[in-house]
């Protein structure tokens, strides 16, 4: 790139790796996926590549997620993806960048200094840790700085944060494990044992994207399923409806919302009632699912709204935090060193 890069925002997901640059935007998108040799411990391939050999390879490769449910698991093969999709988009050697990450609001102390380390060995310069929900509010344009509530859910692929903002701070919160792939395991254990027809999580997951319903009505579409028959050990193809898919994806959405109404019983009331007339933002891949803003609706008698870009959201408030830096409450946004 031939314009200098200092700040870089990183929305380190457990499924997605996004990465926002101000004045330029979303400058990289790619699967959290990484493919080494297991004898040699060589990395092959980092993203969409390895993303492409899931499930598809002989057993001396794997193709892994080195994070999990929005932590890091493996904290070599996490700096190496890293350094990858850094190098991707920054390729100044001399002047290292400022970075800033979007961790989960349960995060702790031991896994925070994973997520500084892996990011300054993969060539940052300083490190902030912003947490998920006060990023997706900035990335929504949510202006967080006025004394009012305002209500965010934000649904990656291993965690659902939520917190109340007010002030430029976190009044309340709570992050549950519960995400994208959460609904993406339903859907096989729901095939597995109703047809014993066994797939893949990303078989899992297009059928979830093309039928996934949470709403009342869920229409009357279907997707063909293939997979491996667990009787006779062949392959199947089998068309399943939204309908029946929905009692499965359903019980995880209504733990979400329960832990949306545990965040609003402990917020003090003059900003529920902020929250009443302004309603929640949704944020993040799994905010998508299709009812999901319904279903809020329904529960907690408040207005819900997918905010635009939902998926980029949690990047561009992360790339965007710079401007707050001085302005943000240190139970938001933290600086990180690699000692």
């Amino acid at each position: 790139m031939s314009e200098m890069i200092t700040d870089i925002g990183i929305d380190l997901g457990t499924a997605t790796v996004i990465i926002y640059v101000k004045g330029k935007g979303i400058v990289l998108k790619e699967p959290s996926v990484v493919a080494y040799d297991t004898r040699s411990g060589k990395v092959l391939c980092v993203g969409q590549e390895a993303y492409t050999m899931i499930g598809r390879t002989p057993d001396r490769i794997r193709a892994v997620k080195p994070l999990d449910q929005g932590v890091i698991s493996d904290n070599e093969l996490c700096e190496k993806m890293l350094q990858h999709f850094l190098k991707k988009v920054y390729q100044n050697a001399l002047l290292k960048p400022r970075v800033a990450l979007c961790v989960p609001s349960a995060i702790t102390d031991v896994e925070s200094r994973a997520v500084v380390e892996a990011a300054v060995k993969a060539g940052a310069r300083k490190v902030y840790l912003i947490e998920e929900p006060v990023a997706a509010a900035i990335g929504a344009k949510i202006d967080i700085s006025k004394p009012s509530g305002h209500l965010v859910l934000d649904i990656g692929g291993g965690t659902a944060d939520i917190a109340v903002l007010s002030l430029n701070g976190i009044v309340q919160k709570e992050s549950i494990k519960l995400g994208g792939d959460k609904f993406d395991q339903a859907v096989v254990r729901y095939l597995r044992e109703r047809y014993g027809l066994l797939i893949g999580e990303k078989m899992a997951e297009m059928v979830k994207r093309e039928i996934g319903t949470v709403g009342r009505e869920p229409g009357n579409e279907v997707f063909d399923v293939k997979g491996r028959n667990l009787t006779t050990g062949l392959p199947e193809k089998r068309s399943i409806s939204a309908a029946e898919l929905r009692p499965c994806l359903l019980e995880i959405a209504q733990q979400i919302v329960s832990a949306m109404q545990s965040v609003l019983e402990r917020t003090p009331p003059e900003l529920v009632g902020d929250i009443f007339t302004s309603g929640a933002v949704m944020t993040g891949g799994g905010s998508l699912l299709r009812g999901l803003d319904e279903l809020i609706e329904e529960k907690l008698h408040i207005k819900a709204e997918v905010a635009e870009s939902a998926e980029e959201c949690v990047a561009i408030g992360t790339g965007c935090c710079f401007d707050f830096i001085d302005e943000l409450s240190e139970d938001v946004i933290r600086y990180g060193s690699g000692r």
